[in-house]
């Protein structure tokens, strides 16, 4: 498979801090490429790639405006990363709960030892 044939996912498209610094743009209002470019030190080219597979993992959508595309968030694709994100929420909160349980048994421990 060519890479400009190959499909991107959430996770792929997130890995890269360019990228994840594009969503954070688009949070707050649809760009043109123009603008979104501004905000980096690298080509337009380079930020048009970017987009890409941004889109290919439906993270973000284009829309022609007049004769500029316009970039916008699609957030109901952010689903699959908080789904994804809250398992792992519920794992630390059990392992910071387990980790408390022993912290206090251990200082209970303690204060007996030196009550003695």
């Amino acid at each position: 498979m060519s890479s400009s044939a190959q499909k991107y996912d959430v996770f792929q498209a997130i890995a890269d801090p360019t990228r994840r610094e594009v969503l954070k743009l688009l949070a707050h209002k649809e760009l043109p490429i123009s603008e979104i470019t501004s905000h980096f030190p690298m080509s337009r080219t380079a930020i048009a790639k970017h987009l890409h597979i941004l889109s290919e993992a439906n993270l973000v959508s284009g829309q022609k405006v007049g004769r500029e595309k316009r970039y916008h968030l699609q957030p109901e694709t952010f689903q699959e990363l908080r789904d994804w994100l809250s398992y792992y929420d519920q794992f630390w909160n059990n392992k910071l709960s387990m980790l408390k349980y022993v912290v206090e048994d251990e200082e209970d421990c303690r204060s007996n030892i030196e009550t003695d």
